[in-house]
């Protein structure tokens, strides 16, 4: 069997989706960086493609799965970050301080009745504790 390598780089950010899109064609060897941090720009995030392959990889991309154990990802993302001294965008998919935050009133309406109306993953699956969640409401609760 042909064993096949993919690395993917792009500077107009596509570069999860076409590594995900060459795991679907037979690459069994994706090229990720942690944080998305790597020479240049637009490099494969980790987190996004292994979670990516944890939510939909049995529906979508035929079963394909990592090994990794995705609740360890945020302490991974912040450890890197720490050391490097590279900071985390807050609004960063999966890893970024926003990206499990809910401030408008409708959002945290939809939270309190279903998480599932907002959230594909729950904070827990990658190792986030929800508790250290803070934030501004701007809408009205009802």
């Amino acid at each position: 069997m042909l064993s096949s390598r993919l690395t993917v780089k792009t500077i107009l950010d596509f570069s999860t989706a076409n590594t995900l899109a060459g795991a679907s064609r037979g690459a069994r060897q994706l090229e990720v960086t942690i944080n998305g941090i790597g020479e240049r720009a637009g490099n494969a995030s980790l987190e996004e493609v292994v979670m990516t392959l944890h939510c939909r990889g049995e529906q979508v991309l035929g079963g394909l799965y990592t090994g990794i154990n995705p609740r360890h990802i945020y302490m991974t993302s912040k450890t890197v970050s720490e050391y490097t001294g590279m900071h985390v965008q807050p609004h960063k998919a999966i890893v970024g301080s926003n990206a499990f935050a809910h401030e408008s009133g409708i959002h945290q309406d939809g939270m309190l009745k279903d998480k599932r109306t907002y959230e594909i993953i729950s904070p827990e699956d990658i190792g986030y504790d929800r508790s250290n969640e803070a934030g501004i409401v701007l809408g009205k609760l009802n």
